[in-house]
């Protein structure tokens, strides 16, 4: 066996130890879609590698179901870690192509099988074009949703080297397949730069898939665990930004606090259980129907409170129908009981030092609103001022 065919032999068993790598940190049940592609990627890539490899030839023979099977797994593999790329990173189009690639390589591979050069040069190019849509990937911005605040330089620059060596290495090796130059010199490159791939590939996929991790905690540390709106703290220091967004562009603003009539008595006449599924649904409700750029949170228990941006005379009144419509429907569906809250509503003053001012009147309109009877929203006392 020479030194190419060795190297080639190592790369479906170095593929295989990434993927049980992968599982063993991850988990087999990974909570996270790009993990789950991420393991599934690597796995295909050594079967793949392990059909293809010169071990397998030399046995059985070049055999077009094993070589056929073996770029289809190839092709699966990498389509498998852009979806997970797609997770991490912002997905570009392309979804239907990458998902038909390893059917349309294996296709073809099948029907080139009388030439073996036309075969290999067709599966080399499609595998080439594969692993540069994984490059293009790899200079995406990320989901802000995922990533938001984490640094991804480091893992796309190895995703990048990874990529790009074994790309160039394949194109070289379909065109001299191509013109019929006998050299050992393509197959060796290709097998030194697969060897790069794999060994880059692994802290990349476990970079990724921590970044992701931690935008996950920095998430939860900043989330009502019952609800999933932001809690408390985090609601006060989002107001900054957008007080400050507010007075710098001139621009309304206006705060709703809304709470769930007779909270106390659905404690008492129901469990436990009934109570916190109902501020869920609450909450739930909420965040439905708040405006694209609001900030919704936890205030108390029971009570919410949204922040709305360039918010008009109208806006919550609007909120207020919209959010008691959904609740209205909701609430004899999902808990098998009619639900209520009452409201109020300040808008931002040029006096207000920061959100305790803001709430603080709205605050004081919800108790009219209580006191009114409940399930109504008054507006702070003063407004037409």
């Amino acid at each position: 066996m020479s030194f190419t065919e060795a190297l080639f032999t190592l790369l479906p068993l170095q593929a295989l130890v990434a993927a049980l790598v992968l599982v063993t940190l991850m988990g087999v049940r990974s909570g996270q879609a790009g993990g789950r592609w991420a393991q599934g990627g690597l796995l295909a890539l050594a079967l793949g590698l392990a059909l293809v490899s010169p071990a397998v030839t030399a046995r059985v023979g070049p055999q077009l179901v094993l070589h056929s099977a073996g770029v289809v797994a190839l092709s699966a593999g990498l389509a498998a870690l852009w979806c997970a790329l797609g997770e991490w990173l912002r997905r570009r189009r392309g979804r239907p192509v990458m998902g038909a690639a390893p059917a349309v390589l294996g296709l073809g591979y099948a029907l080139l099988w009388h030439d073996r050069a036309a075969a290999q040069t067709w599966a080399d190019l499609g595998l080439a074009l594969q692993l540069a849509w994984l490059g293009v990937a790899l200079t995406q911005p990320g989901r802000a949703s995922v990533l938001q605040g984490l640094a991804t330089r480091r893992w796309r620059l190895l995703g990048l080297a990874a990529v790009l060596p074994l790309g160039v290495a394949l194109l070289a090796r379909a065109t001299v397949t191509q013109f019929g130059v006998p050299s050992p010199t393509p197959d060796l490159l290709l097998a030194l730069a697969g060897q790069l791939a794999l060994l880059l590939t692994l802290p990349m996929l476990l970079l990724a898939w921590r970044g992701q991790t931690e935008a996950e905690l920095a998430h939860l540390a900043q989330t009502d665990g019952l609800t999933g709106l932001t809690d408390r703290p985090a609601f006060v220091k989002r107001s900054v930004d957008l007080i400050s967004m507010a007075r710098r562009y001139d621009e309304p603003l206006a705060l709703v606090v809304v709470e769930l009539d007779h909270f106390d008595r659905l404690q008492t006449e129901h469990d436990l259980d009934l109570a916190d599924r109902a501020l869920a649904l609450f909450g739930s409700c909420v965040q439905t129907q708040m405006r694209l750029g609001d900030v919704a949170g936890r205030l108390g228990t029971q009570r919410f409170g949204v922040l709305m941006a360039r918010c008009q005379p109208e806006g919550p009144q609007a909120l207020d129908l919209r959010l008691r419509t959904a609740l209205a429907e909701r609430a004899p569906a999902e808990l098998g009981l009619t639900l209520s809250f009452s409201a109020g509503w300040a808008k931002l003053r040029p006096g207000d030092r920061n959100i305790a001012d803001l709430q603080r009147r709205a605050e004081t309109a919800l108790y009219e609103a209580v006191r009114a009877g409940r399930s109504q929203m008054q507006a702070e006392p003063g407004l037409a001022d």
